[in-house]
């Protein structure tokens, strides 16, 4: 008999842990929207508009056996997914893989559930952002550094400043890399000013063009024609509030064992940001996740023992392009890890932003 798996999320994780399970279960993939987002591009998406389409992978493309019903979870249980539409979904095995939100335009609006509504907001957010001299950006996390870059590779002579309360650049990784970042941002002009806070929000919708100046707690006044926020990450576990299935942490994350399945359970798998491990919320690291709770589901299914454990990295690591041709990054070595060049940088990532390596991956063939 043919066991159910329901895979709740269809991005970095969710949609690999599908895919890897389509010809071994009976896989439901839940999502309300119409396609995965290679969320890594957006920020491109945004300065290029016609480059755009390349961050969306039509979930119809994803599994071969399987089925995606656009749809909301808003309950789960141990035995199932209660739906925003009120259908129900029994499953014998749950993945809890809904991630997290962020701000517009690092991931798409939440009302944008097609492809053509969310290339129309980034047509419009491009077409404010082409008319402004002038950008600011709050946020110094990678969010933040990737779109300063992006803006500068299309419009080198934007004055673009970034403010941000944090001390310093890519704090807890090498000295080296947070030195070659601060070269390259000078390089290309963009202006950071660090521990610093402003004194009121900007008076403007964030991503809509209009004149304001602000002023930092320490009194540097800061003209500019367009703003975004490059913070603010959310958990989307909210569906998990009702208690059904477990109680959720202070930081809204459900706690897991090192098998990556939801405490208490041994048929209910979460990983990715949702999922309480010290892992950085970061895709790369949602997939390797994805790969443990892949081959125990696999286990399981063929009657087995799972036996696959996931042992978070004590070192981080990161590809931080700066448009196409820029970056840093570090990356795992033997006894620890060592500064990416950026040849490295631009060819693992910031050439393509993983598009190729999602077209494999949403393809059938």
């Amino acid at each position: 008999m043919t066991r159910t798996v329901a895979v709740v999320g269809g991005g970095y994780g969710g949609s690999l842990v599908a895919k890897a399970l389509d010809l071994a279960g009976d896989v439901v993939l839940i999502d309300p929207r119409e396609a995965f987002v290679n969320a890594a591009g957006s920020l491109r998406a945004l300065t290029q508009p016609d480059w755009a389409a390349n961050i969306f992978f039509p979930f119809d493309t994803l599994l071969e056996r399987g089925r995606v019903i656009r749809d909301r979870a808003t309950s789960v249980d141990p035995a199932g997914v209660t739906l925003a539409s009120g259908d129900r979904v029994e499953a014998d095995y749950l993945v809890l893989a809904t991630g997290s939100g962020y701000p517009f335009p690092a991931k798409p609006k939440p009302s944008a559930t097609t492809i053509a509504q969310a290339l129309d907001d980034l047509r419009e957010s491009h077409k404010e952002l082409s008319g402004a001299g002038r950008v600011l950006i709050l946020g110094s996390g990678p969010v933040g550094l990737e779109l300063a870059g992006e803006i500068k590779e299309v419009w080198p002579d934007k004055d673009v400043t970034i403010v941000s309360k944090a001390e310093s650049l890519l704090p807890g990784f090498l000295p080296e890399v947070r030195a070659e970042l601060h070269r390259q941002l000078g390089e290309l002009g963009i202006t950071v000013l660090l521990g610093a806070t402003l004194t009121a929000p900007p008076p403007t919708e964030a991503g809509r063009a209009g004149r304001f100046t602000a002023t930092t707690d320490a009194g540097n006044e800061i003209s500019a024609d367009i703003w975004f926020q490059a913070f603010g990450v959310r958990i989307t576990s909210d569906y998990l509030t009702d208690g059904e299935l477990t109680p959720l942490t202070a930081r809204a994350t459900v706690p897991v064992t090192d098998r990556l399945t939801v405490q208490g359970y041994d048929h209910v798998y979460a990983l990715g940001d949702i999922a309480d491990l010290p892992d950085p919320k970061m895709a790369s690291y949602a997939q390797v996740q994805a790969q443990v709770v892949a081959e125990n589901l696999r286990a399981q299914l063929a009657g087995e023992r799972p036996k696959a454990v996931h042992t978070p990295t004590p070192h981080q690591r990161i590809l931080l392009p700066l448009g196409p041709r820029r970056g840093v990054g570090q990356l795992p070595v033997p006894g620890g890890v060592a500064p990416a060049t950026t040849e490295t940088v631009s060819q693992r990532k910031g050439a393509d932003l993983f598009t190729a390596r999602f077209g494999e991956r949403f393809s059938r063939g």
